[in-house]
């Protein structure tokens, strides 16, 4: 989760609908005309949706000289919501794996976007670990933030605060700026990871077969994981990158987006399909 903030007053970018594992997902595409670059895909956090990157996107992709793919996970933004009389077993707790496996490669067919570089936040960062792990003839790289790897005391902690705050406070409406159903979107994250089932939650044993080249960023007061998530990338992903930000939460490319951009960029410029 991050800091919510008002939406961009400058025009919203047009958006289009298709369907994915059979729910319908909003998406924008940026940068088509630039047929002959490498597809950048964000993957947006527990509590995010194409609109809260707001212009992080296409600023990513413009310095990277890239094409890009945005677009809400089934249950946020206005891509289609979770049941309502669901909760509180919305989603299960390989609800990441199903989103890496089976959903993300039924997009990327639809869209006819071929070995992208992956670029995830926080539950989008792990499912971007999942996907290139599961499928790594099918990736060109991928970049982590905040990504979750293992199931650690600090997440509970700062997820349990969350459902105070969404139950006591104007939360709820702010979240409503985003997503066309902020319950779904909220209930769907914080239910599952405070699910005890989702305690042992882990996906270390997947890191070793990781082939592509991967950049792990983390900030030092992130207050959702500590730096053991991208040590253990560090450690079991051969020749993995990683970037400790001093002064920096859990969203780096808000608290400092010119230093994520900056190392994106680099990263990207060392990758065969950006050449």
């Amino acid at each position: 989760m991050s800091t919510i903030e008002s939406p961009s007053q400058d025009a919203a970018p047009p958006v289009a609908f298709t369907t994915a594992a059979g729910r319908r997902i909003e998406y924008q595409l940026l940068n088509v005309e630039k047929t002959d670059r490498p597809w950048i895909v964000l993957l947006h956090e527990g509590l995010g949706s194409l609109a809260m990157w707001k212009d992080f996107p296409q600023a990513l992709c413009d310095a990277c000289n890239a094409r890009g793919l945005v677009y809400s996970r089934y249950g946020y933004g206005r891509s289609q919501p979770l049941p309502a009389d669901a909760r509180p077993n919305q989603r299960s707790v390989d609800f990441m794996h199903r989103e890496a496996i089976d959903a993300l490669p039924e997009l990327l067919a639809k869209l006819s976007i071929e070995r992208p570089i992956l670029f995830g936040h926080s539950d989008g960062g792990s499912i971007s670990l999942i996907y290139a792990a599961t499928y790594p003839d099918q990736v060109a790289g991928i970049i982590v933030l905040a990504p979750h790897v293992m199931v650690e005391d600090i997440s509970m902690k700062s997820i349990d605060a969350a459902r105070e705050i969404y139950e006591t406070t104007d939360m709820r409406a702010k979240l409503g700026r985003y997503h066309a159903d902020p319950d779904s979107a909220f209930w769907g994250w914080n239910d599952i990871w405070l699910n005890l089932t989702f305690r042992d939650w882990n996906i270390e044993d997947l890191l070793p077969l990781i082939q592509c080249p991967v950049l792990a960023i983390q900030g030092e007061d992130d207050e959702y994981g500590t730096m053991a998530q991208i040590d253990a990338i560090g450690r079991d992903v051969a020749g993995a990158r990683l970037l400790k930000l001093s002064r920096c939460r859990h969203s780096p490319h808000k608290d400092q987006p010119q230093v994520v951009i900056d190392a994106v960029r680099a990263f990207v410029d060392t990758l065969p399909e950006a050449e």
